[in-house]
């Protein structure tokens, strides 16, 4: 007989031609299977579909994370200057320095390329009657060659050169000119100096720490503002790019003693300065004690865990179907290796069953991603999407489905391919239960983290509740703030009186920043008594008088600030509790406070109030009078008159404003609202855990309700003979149902203390916590067991009241 030679064109045709028809069979039966077993086979596509649909917006989510600032093209070389100073036996880590650093490091350092300062600004952008308020950043001028931020026109080497020249994104230069070249306009900057627009920037993507609309150049801030606070202030966030050769290792040392040479404070502090590299900025730039400490990166391995898993638990539902309807395959599997098929062959039918399933199940899961992606980036505050043009979205896609469709189709494909022809034909294949199998130990670690996520769920929203019901020290009720700008610093007195003669507010002062931030801290403050070694950081605030009744501070001795009465209170200081204990004086009215050039004498001393984040411990607070040097008035806080309508206070405040200040637009702001932002990320976490815990249960549900089916099928028989000799319904369904009671009550003993130490360690970042209760595991028990018994008992219970004269006719 002839035969081709091996490598030979025709045999290799032969056996394409053969791979082809294998191919064509393994689909052919896979679909005929899924025709014949509707029911299954919709449990498992529905299953496989939604744990896909979630492992795709989780690792979206990752993937944006992860990319963060990733698109520069000298991301490598690229660094935040950051201090790392002793301070109350700990290292103190930050990341803002003084404004002459930059300068000094290309002076000092000769491995560095070149540094650029960057402060955030939000500025008036005038042209023609068109006014708009943008938020953009102050840059030295090498930025645009620092970062890899696209220019679509202009010249990145000179665009901010001139100290009047202007950068706007793509997006704001068509807000201003339309459809028309901005190139070389002029545009007014607050009101009053005017820009040439040297450059047009494609709009910075969602995911970089340097988000803005404008740049203008680090000179127009010394030329508009005029102050060098020199190197006692730390404000400045500081970038480094290093020469293509240079290292860090022999950048680091220089560095590290810098601040020294040009500072004999930092000397005796033994205050040092590192750079700390761009890849690590968004997800570790946590630090405890001088050390990185992780960051949201913790966040990123949970959910990539929780990614993992919730896809796990979707393909054990196919392992233990699949395994659950063994006795169905067994003959086909028994007569194919009865005619001589190998058990490779065999797995690989049943492999290619399974990825046939995980390819209809993919479908439906890019479905399921497109139509939930718009509420999903609200709710993470992100803008997702799948680039379907790339041939990478397509390739790791083909991936992501052979991957499914392996792991889910593994363990049945070498279980269906194991049985042995003679017994499956003789009916005598079937093993007596044990007490472990494969399928109970799957359904146990289906419903461990299920329950995981159900304990996280209810502790996440423990420790929301709990930090919002702190008591806040004021009162932000009707408390309302507008920024100062354009006129209101020169009309201030007349909108405040026109404001409160129109009954729209009781009470109005102003400050340094809102009542829900701290702009300026620090130490070196001095009293008498001090140690000498005390090295204490002081949040300060700044307020003319009023403040107290405005925000509604509680006075445990002395008296809020009131100009008219005492003009001196311009140099008066108000304490808080927590620096009272700290200064210890007996009697604190009238003691004086050095700080920042300036000697306060104490007016009053107020309960603490969370200035910043009702997650942080309250620190000693310094409210200034209004004669400070180093921070200005930037804030009017308003407490709005509650007898009115909010709308109607909102609208006669804005006519005030409009008259007063018209070139500015008018922007009131709440406090109750700033405040609310406190528990943005917490809440995120939390609704994240809720969602995947719920989806986790509905799909162990699904493999549930799909196992209770085919048992209650299998048992038929036994059923009917139950009934017949006079067992209850009631017997019959506590039969079926104790099983699956005992696998989540397993479930749960595994679960408890895996989520008990898993949520202690989140707690422990928090300050003020929440402390871990026992009913909190005892309802998620009980939560578990309750979901298990709704989905099996319908089938019981169906089971149980089915005609027992049927069901043994039909066996």
């Amino acid at each position: 007989m002839f035969e081709y030679p091996a490598f030979s064109l025709p045999a290799m045709a032969v056996r394409i031609f053969q791979l082809y028809i294998m191919i064509k069979n393994f689909f052919k039966v896979a679909y005929r299977n899924l025709l014949r077993n509707k029911g299954f086979s919709l449990i498992n596509i529905t299953g496989l579909a939604i744990g896909m649909s979630a492992a795709i917006l989780i690792l979206l989510w990752i993937q944006d994370e992860v990319d963060y600032d990733e698109f520069h093209e000298n991301k490598d070389r690229i660094y935040q200057v950051w201090n790392r100073v002793p301070y109350e036996g700990e290292i103190s880590t930050w990341n803002s320095v003084p404004e002459p650093l930059a300068p000094a490091l290309e002076k000092d350092l000769p491995e560095v390329e070149r540094t650029v300062r960057v402060k955030s600004s939000d500025f008036l952008l005038s042209v023609g009657d068109k006014k708009v308020q943008r938020s953009g950043i102050r840059v030295d001028t090498g930025f645009l060659q620092m970062f890899s931020f696209p220019m679509l026109k202009g010249d990145p080497f000179t665009a901010l050169n001139d100290i009047h020249s202007l950068v706007l994104t793509e997006s704001t230069a068509k807000i201003l000119f339309g459809d028309e070249d901005a190139l070389g306009k002029i545009v007014k900057v607050q009101n009053k100096d005017n820009f040439t627009v040297t450059g047009i920037v494609k709009d910075p993507p969602p995911n970089t720490r340097l988000g803005f609309e404008y740049l203008v150049p680090w000179s127009y801030f010394k030329y508009g503002e005029g102050q060098d606070l020199g190197w006692n202030d730390n404000s400045i966030p500081t970038y480094v790019m290093l020469k293509p050769n240079a290292s860090y290792a022999s950048v680091a040392p220089k560095l590290k003693v810098l601040r020294q040479q040009y500072h004999e404070d930092a000397k005796k502090m033994k205050w040092e300065l590192f750079m700390y590299p761009l890849s690590r900025w968004h997800l570790y730039s946590n630090f405890s004690n001088g050390v990185e400490g992780g960051g949201r990166i913790t966040f990123v391995k949970l959910f990539g865990i929780i990614a993992v898993f919730i896809l796990l638990i979707a393909c054990i539902n196919f392992m233990n179907l699949s395994t659950a309807r063994s006795e169905k395959r067994a003959k086909e599997v028994g007569i194919r290796k009865a005619v001589g098929a190998q058990k490779s062959s065999l797995i690989s039918q049943f492999i290619g069953e399974s990825v046939f399933l995980a390819l209809l199940s993919g479908i439906v899961a890019i479905i399921i991603v497109q139509l939930s992606l718009p509420a999903y980036n609200q709710l993470t505050d992100k803008e997702l999407f799948i680039n379907y043009r790339s041939i990478y979205t397509w390739v790791i896609f083909t991936g992501f489905i052979l991957i499914t469709g392996l792991l889910a189709g593994s363990y049945p494909a070498f279980f269906l391919s194991s049985f042995q022809p003679v017994k499956v034909l003789k009916g005598t294949f079937k093993k007596a239960n044990a007490l472990v199998t494969p399928r109970k130990v799957l359904v146990v670690l289906q419903f461990t983290f299920a329950t995981i996520l159900i304990i996280c769920t209810i502790i996440v929203k423990q420790q929301i509740d709990y930090a919002r019901e702190r008591e806040m020290g004021y009162n932000k009720d009707n408390l309302v703030y507008h920024f100062m700008t354009g006129d209101i610093p020169k009309n201030y007195e007349l909108i405040k009186n026109e404001l409160l003669s129109s009954g729209i507010a009781k009470s109005i002062t102003k400050t340094n920043s809102p009542i829900t931030d701290r702009w300026s801290n620090g130490w070196g403050q001095s009293w008498e008594g001090k140690d000498p070694n005390d090295k204490t950081s002081f949040d300060r605030f700044l307020s003319d008088e009023g403040l107290g009744t405005t925000v509604g501070l509680q006075f445990v001795q002395g008296r809020d600030f009131n100009l008219k009465k005492f003009p001196t209170d311009s140099t008066g200081l108000i304490i808080n509790e927590s620096a009272l204990k700290l200064m210890k004086f007996k009697d604190p009215i009238g003691r004086v406070v050095g700080d920042l050039g300036i000697d306060w004498h104490i007016v009053g001393v107020i309960k603490d109030f969370i200035l910043t984040s009702p997650y942080e411990p309250t620190n000693p607070l310094l409210i200034c009078g209004a004669k400070s040097r180093f921070m200005s008035f930037q804030v009017m806080q308003i407490k709005l008159n509650g007898n009115n309508a909010t709308a109607k206070n909102l609208d006669g405040a804005e006519a005030i404003f409009r008259k007063l200040n018209p070139e500015y637009p008018f922007d009131m702001k709440f406090v109750d609202e700033a405040y609310a932002r406190n528990f943005e990320n917490e809440k995120l976490q939390g609704t994240l855990a809720a969602l995947f815990a719920g989806l986790t249960i509905f799909i162990s549900c699904l493999g549930l309700f799909g196992l209770a089916t085919y048992m209650a099928e299998n048992r038929v028989k036994e059923i009917g003979i139950r009934k017949i000799l006079g067992a209850s319904v009631t017997s019959i369904t506590t039969l079926l149902s104790k099983d699956f009671v005992k696998l989540v009550l397993i479930s749960f003993l595994v679960a408890t203390p895996l989520a008990w130490w898993g949520m202690n360690k989140w707690l422990e970042s928090y300050t003020y916590r929440v402390d871990i209760e026992w009913w909190v595991f005892a309802l998620a028990g009980f939560l578990s067991v309750m979901i298990a018994l709704l989905t099996v008992s319908y089938q019981s219970i169906r089971a149980a009241i089915a005609n027992p004269v049927k069901s043994l006719k039909m066996e």
